[in-house]
């Protein structure tokens, strides 16, 4: 018989593993608190402004009120830039349950082009802060709103607001100056006031409408709303009215940018129309234009891609970024800067054979008439636009000289106060040629300024600013575009204005005025032809800028070129000479001769002023130029 074993308990081991356990427990629970608080205060506050929005969004919701956008006006009242109601579609991503098959459905039930679908989805992404409404598309037809309605149960966050969009009445007339607004894209929503801009989808991109954005824009304000449980709002708890953007009223004239648009005839150029006494611009166009409401609601790819392949460049604005060659419409200004460094007197006088040499140098640079003017003094240098004369006064000024007194008259600097854009065009100086081509300056190319060509490179804006300066015998007032904002008129004196030129003899302005006057009513005159029947004393001066550089030989053969080839043709202008009320700088690329062409446009604007409603209209003067088969040579 086996002996039974007795086994004892090893209640030291026991405890042991007792209190190993134990600790093992606490160890795990500690961890499972540590994780729940951590959890609990990312929830409470990292979370906490999402989360306390979630959970009121079944009550009570806060929703932005964009304020209305300030109204732009013309000088006489005329609605330049409106707001036209529309409807939006937005998207709250917050209550968006799957994004990418919402946006699919939006897509197919819009039916948005293969190429439009991409930049669809990028715009559901740009919002200022979470539960801020992304604006999808602007301008919905009511074909588009009747599916969204029939399928709206199917698309949680996403909604169709009313809302007032810009509209430009006289988009293609009005394009490059007032610009347009557009919607807020990426790398503007990180600049931008969120609070200022809640519930804003549009900024001005160009313009006017970009120069004054801050303005025209106004404050947002909010209302407090009880929704239910689908959103549908129930009632308002509470508001803050938003503050609409001021009302701008320009110194445009709306029909002398009409006037001027008309008498572009669709080729490509520019008109400035400026008041010489205020600086008021009262036309500022550049052609071809463009319709700026694709813009507003978000111009579709193939629209753009046709814009910026178009040769003509209608999105380049030509009125303050065109460089072009000042051809002779410098000539009066050079004309003052001899006689205020003594180079000349108003009664000196050279033989013109045809042509100018330097010094020991056989090259001969031509005057435009082959077999030259004779003797000629510095008015009829003027009036024939002799460049032989102007060869030899920029040898004597130099090229030192010659940049000083032009910048007198803003040339190589931007000029305007409220021209967003504007370029600074080009005068050359010793310096910056050789900062740009590490090369000295030459004689020859001092000869090339003096009539306007070389490197030389001014804009529409920067002639019509000289012109009115030269009309207002040198006293500069800066050019600008606002008359009253908010109803209240602009400062007369604004800011960076260029010091008055003063002359030591006030008689140089009239022989200089005399000179110009000869251009349209001189027997001489290279715009005698544009002169006829003037009712009033008028002072202008034609240029011609070569597109490219000819050899010493070769003959200028319009015929034989290419249109893109041809002479541009400028004219410079302002009427009444004995108190001038306009002052006008015309463009026209590759037109010819600016005695012909451009010399029209010049008067037509300066008749519609002054002579007001007994001016010829725009058809009547484009017919008239097309019939004019007397053609004044000459530069």
């Amino acid at each position: 018989m086996r002996k039974r074993r007795d086994t004892l308990k090893n209640a030291e081991q026991e405890l042991r593993i007792f209190r190993i356990r134990a600790l093992l427990a606490i160890v795990f629970v500690i961890l499972l608190t540590g994780l729940l608080t951590g959890r609990l205060a990312y929830l409470q506050i990292v979370q906490h402004e999402l989360y306390t929005t979630r959970s009121e969004k079944n009550r009570v919701r806060v929703e932005p009120l964009p304020p209305n956008r300030g109204l732009i006006f013309d000088r006489n009242g005329v609605l330049l830039a409106e707001n036209r109601p529309t409807y939006n579609l937005t998207l709250v991503r917050e209550r968006v349950d799957d994004l990418d098959e919402t946006l699919a459905l939006l897509v197919e039930l819009l039916e948005l082009p293969e190429e439009e679908v991409d930049a669809f989805n990028v715009r559901s992404r740009q919002r200022q802060r979470p539960f801020q409404p992304a604006l999808l598309m602007s301008d919905l037809n009511e074909d588009q709103i009747a599916r969204l309605a029939v399928n709206r149960h199917r698309l949680p966050g996403v909604e169709v607001e009313a809302q007032l969009l810009r509209y430009y009445p006289d988009a293609e007339i009005m394009s490059h100056v007032l610009g347009y607004v557009g919607r807020i894209n990426a790398e503007e929503l990180k600049e931008l006031d969120t609070g200022r801009y809640a519930g804003t989808h549009f900024i001005g991109k160009t313009g006017v409408e970009r120069f004054y954005e801050e303005e025209l824009h106004g404050e947002a304000g909010f209302r407090k709303v009880e929704t239910n449980a689908r959103g549908r709002v129930l009632r308002e708890l509470g508001r803050t009215d938003p503050v609409p953007g001021q009302n701008l009223t320009l110194t445009l004239d709306k029909s002398m940018q009409a006037l001027a648009y008309e008498l572009m005839d669709g080729r490509r150029g520019s008109i400035v129309a400026v008041i010489p006494a205020t600086g008021e611009i009262l036309a500022m166009v550049s052609t071809p234009g463009f319709d700026t409401n694709q813009f507003v609601t978000g111009i579709d790819v193939a629209s753009y891609r046709a814009l910026q392949e178009d040769i003509d460049l209608p999105l380049f604005n030509r009125a303050i970024r065109g460089h072009y060659p000042a051809g002779s419409t410098i000539k009066p200004f050079m004309a003052l800067a001899g006689l205020v460094e003594g180079v000349i007197t108003p009664d000196s006088t050279i033989n013109d054979p045809g042509y100018y040499q330097l010094p020991n140098d056989s090259r001969r640079y031509r005057n435009w008439l082959r077999w030259g003017h004779g003797r000629v003094d510095m008015e009829r240098a003027l009036a024939v636009s002799n460049n032989t004369y102007f060869y030899s006064l920029a040898h004597d000024l130099g090229i030192d000289s010659i940049h000083e007194q032009l910048s007198n008259f803003g040339f190589g600097q931007r000029v305007a106060f409220d021209v967003q854009g504007e370029s600074t065009g080009l005068l050359p100086s010793r310096e910056w040629k050789r900062a740009r081509f590490n090369q000295s300056w030459y004689p020859g190319e001092t000869l090339s300024v003096g009539i306007g060509q070389g490197y030389l490179q001014i804009t529409p804006l920067q002639l019509a600013s000289a012109t009115a300066t030269l009309a207002n015998r040198g006293h500069w007032v800066k050019p600008h575009l606002a008359r009253q904002l908010g109803g209240e008129p602009m400062p007369d004196v604004l800011p960076n204005t260029l010091e008055d030129i003063q002359l030591s003899n006030d008689s140089w302005w009239d022989r200089v005025f005399s000179g110009m006057e000869k251009v349209l009513s001189g027997s001489e005159g290279t715009a005698r032809r544009t002169g006829v029947g003037l009712e009033y004393r008028m002072g202008g001066k034609s240029g011609t800028a070569q597109v490219f550089s000819l050899g010493q030989d070769q003959r200028y053969n319009a015929d034989e070129l290419e249109e893109r080839l041809r002479d541009h043709a400028l004219f410079m202008a302002f009427a009444p000479i004995e108190d001038p009320q306009i002052a006008v700088s015309v463009i026209v690329e590759n037109a010819g001769g600016g005695s012909t062409h451009a010399a029209h446009l010049a008067r037509a604007m300066t008749d519609a002023w002054i002579l007001r409603d007994q001016a010829p209209k725009a058809d009547e003067i484009l017919e008239e130029m097309d019939d004019d088969s007397v053609r004044v040579e000459g530069n």
